[in-house]
């Protein structure tokens, strides 16, 4: 059995409503789109540090602003600290903040770590805020934000 396919022809003006339409539609999935991922981000970040509001500086967050391939973008992150028993950093959470899943890692340091910094990669879905932020051992918060531009996606995209 063989199906007929009927084609018509629309006009200019029919056409445009149907593509303005479209870009609606798309504009608004985009916006609830974003909205939940600006909802997971804010739950990830009260999870580690609840409602406190960290301070800028001591963290330097050093990372390409344009990476070519979200599937691997190399980070470094470190934090101004004397590292002594009385003054070091316990914690320094990294959030992506358009991911799927926006904590990208989590590292821990003690006195003996000597300094505070690490370095890896992570996978990005799209361009986005990449936030650190450093639990200090005196319960002060310290936060550093950095944009990446991602042209090829990475985690979803």
């Amino acid at each position: 059995m063989t199906k007929r396919i009927q084609l018509k022809v629309i006009g200019r003006r029919d056409f445009v409503l149907g593509a303005s339409a479209a870009a609606a539609v798309t504009a608004l999935l985009s916006a609830t789109v974003d909205k939940a991922w600006a909802q997971k981000f804010d739950q990830a970040v009260m999870k580690a540090i609840g409602d406190a509001k960290p301070a800028e500086g001591r963290v330097t967050l050093e990372l390409p602003e344009i990476a070519e391939n979200g599937n691997t973008v190399p980070f470094s992150i470190s934090v101004e600290s004397p590292m002594t028993e009385k003054d070091y950093v316990k914690t320094v959470y990294v959030f992506a903040e358009k991911n799927p899943n926006p904590e990208v890692v989590e590292f821990n340091f003690s006195p003996l770590s000597g300094k505070a910094s690490a370095k890896s990669r992570m996978r990005l879905r799209t361009t986005q805020d990449i936030v650190a932020i450093a639990a200090m051992s005196g319960g002060e918060l310290f936060i550093g934000k950095r944009t990446v531009k991602v042209t090829i996606g990475g985690c979803g995209g």
